[in-house]
């Protein structure tokens, strides 16, 4: 008779240890979902106030030169979401302005403002994105964490243990897992870190506040200008 309750002992301790597993594992994978959608939400949210910003900034400029002036001056370390095609293309430049306005008296005013709207808006929105960031790879951390404390309260041997006793012994049905079975079920078990923040999200730095670079932004907005006066861009201060 002992035999039997040591067994069911065995079984019935084994059995928590599973459950626990399966439990934990559950709460870090339903966490690495909400990292990927908050990621996937987040993205839009790029692309709104960061994005299309930029680009904005880079149709005003045009001029491949001024762009790279401009870089410096915003304290990036290169071009974000920069394409040559970007300053050229009519669709994508009717798109960006869509519902935009500009204000002041004179063409040139209006143009300059438009610019200094966009950079400042700009500078707001990356403050915005890099606290967001932040938070994203804090939550990202917990996630490690979470997985770092699992592994040291479950042992995957244990529970490897526990599942091979459940499996039909040879004598009874004929039945022997495949080679390499118990292996590839053990490397299924273990949790897998998400991905850093940094793979789907770039690390910008900080903008310089314009009041710092207004003039020097306003010299170069009337480089800008001048070249493009003759250009399909007028339509958008007229």
């Amino acid at each position: 008779m002992q035999p039997d309750i040591d067994d069911f002992l065995t079984y019935e301790i084994k059995k928590e240890l599973a459950d626990r597993y399966f439990g934990f594992r559950k709460l870090i994978e339903d966490d690495k979902m909400i990292l990927e959608e908050k990621i996937r939400d987040f993205s839009m949210v790029v692309e709104k106030r960061i994005c299309f910003d930029l680009i904005r900034i880079y149709i005003l400029l045009r001029d491949e030169e001024l762009i790279h002036e401009f870089v410096g001056l915003a304290g990036c370390e290169k071009k974000i979401y920069y394409d040559s095609y970007l300053t050229q293309s009519p669709t994508i430049r009717d798109r960006v302005f869509q519902g935009v306005k500009a204000r002041g008296i004179t063409r040139a005013g209006r143009y300059k403002n438009l610019l200094f709207d966009c950079y400042e808006r700009l500078v707001a929105g990356v403050e915005e994105y890099r606290t967001q960031l932040e938070k994203l790879r804090e939550f990202h951390e917990t996630i490690g964490a979470e997985i770092e404390l699992f592994y040291r309260k479950n042992d995957i041997g244990c529970i490897m243990d526990f599942l091979r006793s459940l499996e039909p012994r040879a004598g009874d049905l004929h039945v022997r897992p495949e080679s390499g079975y118990h292996e590839a079920m053990e490397r299924k078990m273990r949790v897998a870190e998400p991905q850093p923040v940094e793979q789907f999200l770039p690390d910008i730095p900080p903008l310089t506040p314009l009041p710092l670079i207004r003039r020097q932004l306003g010299k170069l907005v009337n480089r800008a200008y001048k070249k493009q006066k003759n250009n399909p861009l007028a339509s958008i201060i007229k």
